[in-house]
């Protein structure tokens, strides 16, 4: 479903897009709201159910760069779209430890349009 750097991920057991626009505003002398768009962005706010260990590390090491190239699905344009985007916090809580191996639940983090 989706991919980061031309890898498909693991598909979110949540997936919220989302559309910002990014402006410049002020009030003029009358008071009057005056608003430029500057541009219009996407976040992509993603969650997971259980994860193995692997999946976790691969998900992490996935976003760790400044800046990297999706594939989403936009419920705008209603095709897979392209972007470079950076990553936001990322969580992940740990439900079980055995024997040595953790397992994962609860892994997220947003993605933003450059």
């Amino acid at each position: 479903m989706i991919k980061i750097d031309g890898v498909v991920i693991p598909t979110p057991s949540k997936y919220t897009p989302g559309i910002m626009n990014i402006t410049k505003s002020e009030r003029n002398a009358a008071g009057k709201m005056i608003m430029e768009i500057i541009a219009v962005k996407r976040k992509l706010e993603m969650s997971w159910g259980i994860l193995t260990s692997q999946e976790t590390s691969d998900l992490l090491n996935a976003v760790s760069g400044t800046f990297f190239t999706v594939e989403y699905p936009d419920p705008q344009t209603k095709n897979i779209n392209t972007g470079e985007f950076y990553v936001g916090d990322r969580v992940a809580g740990m439900v079980s430890f055995n024997k040595g191996v953790p397992s994962w639940s609860g892994m997220k983090f947003n993605l933003i349009e450059r």
